[in-house]
């Protein structure tokens, strides 16, 4: 029996608070098990953040939930208890922000942009703007959630970079840097940033497999941002 079959045996199908439900069979499911019982909350936040995320603009798309199964890959064998989970989810009573609340709970307490929570915003973003467009109350669904993860403005507004163009691709703002600053601290920022968000630290801060490919995303964009300003100060 899987974990997912395990979870989903302990939780109604018709659960009035599916959060609680799910909170509390994760609890007693995997006690004495730490490792998976961090993993498997980890996935019901984002599978739950997932579904209301597409229901922000009041309706939910066949691009948003191919964009959610592309981000949170699963076995074809568990589609039908992921389904399960996500359309428990969209019943729920409970608002996203209990559901924010507990993935930001997965960090240091008081922690400020947590790597791991940095991962759920950019999985988010790619669910947004699948039908083409970020809608004005995706775009405030996300800025609520970012503030429930303690995420800085301007560690937000480097995330929205990666995934919203206005007025153009900006790779200065994707790094996180300045026009001012010189190549010697941009590359500095740009390592930083690799050191901090490779793929594979993603396991040992107890991220599932499945969002690797968010990660791998990031990384190119991070290396497509320092090679266009890289280019554009060694031609100046």
């Amino acid at each position: 029996m899987s974990y997912w079959e395990k979870l989903l045996g302990a939780v109604a199908d018709k659960a009035s608070n599916a959060l609680h439900a799910l909170i509390e069979a994760i609890r007693t499911v995997f006690e004495g098990d730490p490792e998976t019982r961090r993993k498997v909350a980890f996935s019901v936040a984002v599978i739950a953040l997932s579904a209301k995320m597409a229901k922000a603009d009041g309706i939910v798309t066949s691009g948003e939930v191919q964009a959610f199964q592309q981000i949170f890959d699963y076995p074809e064998s568990e589609a039908q208890n992921v389904a399960r989970l996500y359309n428990l989810a969209k019943q729920d009573v409970a608002g996203y922000e209990a559901y924010a609340g507990k993935l930001a709970g997965l960090c240091s307490s008081g922690a400020q942009d947590c790597p791991v929570l940095e991962n759920v915003l950019d999985g988010l973003f790619h669910i947004a703007k699948a039908d083409g467009a970020i809608h004005e109350n995706e775009m405030q669904f996300l800025e609520n959630v970012a503030a429930i993860f303690l995420m800085s403005e301007e560690r937000f507004e480097q995330i929205t970079a990666r995934h919203v163009f206005v007025g153009g691709h900006d790779p200065y703002r994707v790094l996180g840097v300045s026009r001012q600053d010189d190549l010697q601290t941009i590359r500095r920022q740009y390592r930083a940033l690799v050191r901090e968000h490779h793929p594979d630290l993603l396991v040992s801060r107890g991220v599932p497999q499945s969002f690797h490919a968010i990660a791998h995303d990031r990384m190119a964009r991070f290396n497509a941002a320092y090679a266009a300003i890289e280019k554009e100060l060694r031609a100046a």
